[in-house]
């Protein structure tokens, strides 16, 4: 395989492992810990109000928010790493 075909295929691997990874902490927070977990978490507050309840209407938003930012720095990273940078 010549080196510009490995390169490539690095840069889409680490992208696909980057992906998935952000996704399944998007998939936790906005389903797993709200909806599955959220009658146990109701038990305590947070803020004034039962902490399932506020993960599911605030939290998963934050995370969201997160995960983006997330995303575009360690793509920076990605994309400095295989000087495929703009």
């Amino acid at each position: 395989m010549e080196p510009e075909q490995k390169a490539r295929d690095g840069y889409w691997k680490g992208n696909l492992i980057l992906i998935v990874v952000l996704l399944s902490i998007w998939f936790a927070f906005g389903f797993v810990i709200p909806y599955l977990l959220g009658p146990w978490l109701n038990q305590f507050t947070f803020l004034g109000g039962p902490l399932g309840f506020w993960i599911a209407q605030n939290g998963s938003i934050y995370v969201f928010w997160i995960l983006i930012l997330v995303y575009a720095l360690q793509m920076n990273r990605l994309d400095q790493r295989f000087d495929v940078g703009e």
